[in-house]
């Protein structure tokens, strides 16, 4: 039997997730099936049984499911358990049940893909919800030279900064400290899904910072937009990111690392012919 892998949410019709990781297996030669499924709100821990009571290896969970997922592990990756959310599920030959969290893997991989090495970077992180907190020790361990968390709530801001202090140089800030520019900016807000931009200095950004946005679209994001009317370097979408993470999960399971970039450019151009 063809094994079979899935990602659960709510919704989750607009997923790309099994046209991704097609690509991975055609490219790989890598024999499986991967399919997207809805789950009730109320029902997600009976689907992900069902799933896993009819042939399911793998699954990768996004909104609104991840942290569910997180509490229903077996065991934890060191990422996930200080992400405190799971976007990868692996059922082990002993039946237990693995979470991983490779989304900051992803978005580190992006970030070098398209900005060059980490090492020495000054990072600004805009947002401190579970986005910001499943990417922050991946940068960290990149080698960057400082990140600064910058939230709407400063609590939060602040709760992420104790929580990961120990494994590098990272401090909360509000707006009234962002003073000198940055090498990159990440937007981890939601922000441009309603066409809106962080209320931040413009002088955070100079000829020499790049921006990248999580979210991506067919048009330029909101963020990215303001970055660039700022004279930004560069500005990146968050759609690298997305394929980056579902590498490392296709490389979790199968045991192959599949090529990112064949698979970025067939997805930027389904997404722009949308």
């Amino acid at each position: 039997m063809t094994d079979r892998y899935a990602v659960f949410g709510n919704p989750i019709a607009h997923s790309k997730s099994p046209l991704i990781h097609g690509l991975f297996a055609a490219e790989t030669e890598q024999a499986l099936e991967y399919e997207a499924l809805l789950a009730p709100i109320d029902g997600f821990e009976t689907s992900l049984s069902e799933f896993w009571l009819n042939e399911g290896k793998g699954a990768n969970v996004t909104v609104p499911f991840k942290e569910q997922a997180f509490k229903l592990c077996d065991e934890l990756s060191e990422l996930a358990q200080l992400a405190g959310a799971v976007n990868t599920l692996t059922l082990l030959e002993n039946g237990h049940v693995r979470g991983d969290n490779t989304d900051g893997l992803g978005l580190v991989a992006d970030l070098q893909r398209n900005f060059g090495s980490l090492v020495g970077k000054q990072i600004l992180l805009l947002g401190a919800g579970g986005a910001a907190r499943g990417c922050i020790l991946p940068m960290l361990n990149a080698g960057i030279a400082e990140l600064c968390i910058h939230n709407r709530t400063h609590e939060k801001a602040i709760v992420l900064a104790e929580l990961f202090s120990e494994y590098g140089d990272i401090r909360a800030v509000v707006a009234n400290e962002l003073i000198a520019s940055f090498d990159i900016i990440i937007n981890s807000t939601s922000s441009s899904l309603s066409g809106d931009v962080p209320q931040i200095p413009e002088s955070v950004i100079d000829g020499e910072t790049n921006c990248y946005d999580m979210m991506y679209s067919k048009q330029i994001t909101s963020f990215n937009s303001w970055g660039s009317s700022l004279g930004a370097s560069k500005v990146v979408d968050g759609l690298g990111m997305l394929v980056g993470q579902a590498a490392k999960s296709f490389e979790l399971w199968r045991g192959v690392k599949p090529k990112v970039a064949p698979a970025l450019d067939a997805l930027r151009v389904k997404l722009d012919a949308e």
